[in-house]
């Protein structure tokens, strides 16, 4: 039977699912698929998913919403993404505080302008998408390489779409680290700020260094130390939350990825303790 999100999860794709949908690995405790993968989908991948999703809990984390998007919101997307969230009864959908189209489709995350108006044009998107999914739209920090038109901090601008539209957070603490190398900030203190009831659940991820100052978040390598203890630092300020290892590319056999996945919940049951002794 599901239950509430917790513990450890892995970011399921679709070369990954034929191996597992008859031997699930009991170190996960929840997986995550891109909906825009899966929706158009028939036949035995279907077969598989639905085969999967009944016997654990799944969130959605996705890649076309566009939230940030000149261009009107994909209304039939969304109810779309409804629809498949209702039948693999998936606990959560996320996306990404970016947007990937304008005038035909990007193929690249942006970065939305950190801006007032923006913080006001979002979040009414957001809210949107929650009056049509009828729940709260879960929303991640995203990395970014440039910031046009800044006129606040990425910080700032993230409050203030939580704050405004109601949205929660998906709390990528790779896309932290990323940031803080790219641009130079506090990265600690991005974390410390965010509100502690708004984070759903988390992730982490490897990245690949372009340069000394530059870091291009690409998901295809394992996590390294700084990102394990910017997730170890999450946990001492707001509590052991669900997180989940991101790998999308030069995927490693399954046995690799339970090792960090592993890790994940050394560093959950530490603070799980700690929590308990201070009680």
């Amino acid at each position: 039977m599901k239950k509430s999100l917790k513990g450890v999860g892995l970011g399921l794709r679709r070369e990954m699912i034929g191996s597992l949908v008859d031997n699930i690995p009991k170190e996960v405790d929840f997986w995550e698929v891109a909906p825009e993968n899966w929706i158009p989908l028939g036949g035995k991948y279907q077969q598989q998913l639905s085969a999967f999703t009944q016997k654990t809990n799944f969130v959605t984390h996705g890649l076309s919403l566009s939230i940030g998007s000149p261009e009107p919101l994909d209304v039939d997307f969304v109810r779309q993404v409804k629809s498949f969230v209702e039948q693999h009864e998936i606990m959560f959908y996320s996306e990404h505080l970016s947007y990937c189209s304008g005038e035909g489709h990007l193929y690249d995350l942006m970065p939305i302008p950190f801006t007032k108006e923006a913080v006001d044009y979002v979040s009414d998107r957001i809210q949107q998408v929650q009056d049509i999914m009828q729940a709260p739209l879960v929303i991640e920090n995203v990395s970014y390489y440039a910031a046009p038109g800044q006129e606040m901090s990425e910080l700032e601008f993230t409050l203030e779409i939580l704050k405004k539209s109601g949205c929660l957070m998906l709390l990528d603490v790779n896309n932290i680290y990323v940031n803080k190398v790219n641009h130079g900030y506090d990265a600690e203190g991005f974390i410390k700020a965010i509100p502690t009831e708004k984070i759903v659940y988390g992730h982490v991820a490897g990245h690949y260094n372009e340069a000394e100052d530059l870091i291009v978040d690409t998901h295809g390598a394992e996590v390294i130390q700084p990102v394990w203890d910017l997730l170890e630092y999450a946990y001492s300020v707001h509590g052991v939350f669900p997180t989940l290892l991101e790998r999308d590319f030069n995927i490693p056999p399954i046995g690799d990825l339970l090792i960090e996945v592993e890790k994940i919940r050394q560093l959950q049951n530490k603070y799980s303790q700690s929590a308990k002794m201070s009680a």
